[in-house]
């Protein structure tokens, strides 16, 4: 498939914040995304002309924000909401379609039961949570990820395993964590699994606390994807340094026109165009 077949659905509902500057990451790539109101996939309160169908389009987009105003616990209305699509997202993903959540898109993804998955698909309750940082407050500042997926995960193809990049954080709910008894072993499984795909590191990329890991994540992890390898949550926002000028460190490097957050999005992109 040509780049410039490859529709991407950037969804949004009352609340998102990031839907434009992640419809310009794949816009600047050459694919057609497009801005949708969940309601169009629903088809509620909409003309017919404004209705959307999710298997119309080769990656799903849930950018960041404050949905709902994070009432409940972060994502939780949304998530809510997108249960009635349970049967598109379901064989949109079992297709080998791609999903990419960050920061609330994660929080989402995690409140769905889309992430971890490792009993199908969509599991029926959140087998995870994304809960209130360590600090008790909301955590805006550049974090560094390591990159730590082998080759599972088709948005990270472009990256190196060990490659340490710079995207920044901007949330109050981002620990992940699974339920106390279990969790050594699941933690242990996203390994096994290859499904950890970044985690937090300091400058000289080690693995450190406050404020490299702005949440207090355990095993700093930042960003983690389904055992197909087609589903990433990630916390920090790539599509916030798809260009070097917008790092907090631009006037002190080498001049370039590529930021390190669009890797994750020629990943997609080329992954998507070899599998359809």
């Amino acid at each position: 498939m040509r780049t410039e077949d490859i529709k991407v659905c950037v969804l949004r509902i009352e609340g998102t914040n990031c839907e434009e500057e992640s419809y310009q990451a794949f816009a600047r790539l050459g694919a057609q995304p497009e801005l949708v109101h969940l309601k169009q996939l629903l088809g509620r309160d909409v003309n017919d002309d404004e209705r959307r169908d999710l298997l119309d389009y080769h990656v799903l987009m849930i950018p960041g924000g404050f949905s709902s105003g994070d009432y409940v616990r972060a994502g939780a209305i949304w998530a809510a909401r997108m249960r009635k699509l349970e049967a598109p997202l379901t064989e949109f993903i079992g297709e080998g379609r791609a999903v990419l959540g960050v920061c609330n898109g994660f929080q989402v993804l995690i409140e769905l039961g889309l992430l971890p998955a490792f009993n199908g698909i969509m599991s029926q309750q959140a087998q995870a949570v994304l809960t209130t940082n360590d600090s008790s407050r909301f955590e805006c500042r550049p974090t560094i990820l390591k990159h730590e997926n082998k080759s599972n995960c088709i948005f990270t193809s472009k990256l190196y395993q060990g490659q340490t990049i710079l995207c920044p954080s901007a949330h109050a709910e981002g620990k992940l964590l699974f339920p106390e008894d279990e969790a050594a072993a699941i933690y242990a499984r996203l390994e096994e699994n290859d499904q950890v795909v970044f985690k937090y590191v300091d400058p000289e990329g080690n693995y450190s606390g406050y404020p490299w890991n702005p949440n207090g994540s355990p095993y700093n992890i930042a960003g983690i994807c389904n055992p197909a390898g087609n589903v990433m949550g990630m916390m920090p926002h790539p599509e916030r340094v798809f260009h070097r000028h917008t790092h907090p460190d631009w006037t002190r490097e080498l001049p370039t026109e590529v930021g390190d957050g669009r890797a994750i999005f020629e990943s997609v992109i080329e992954a998507v165009s070899k599998r359809f």
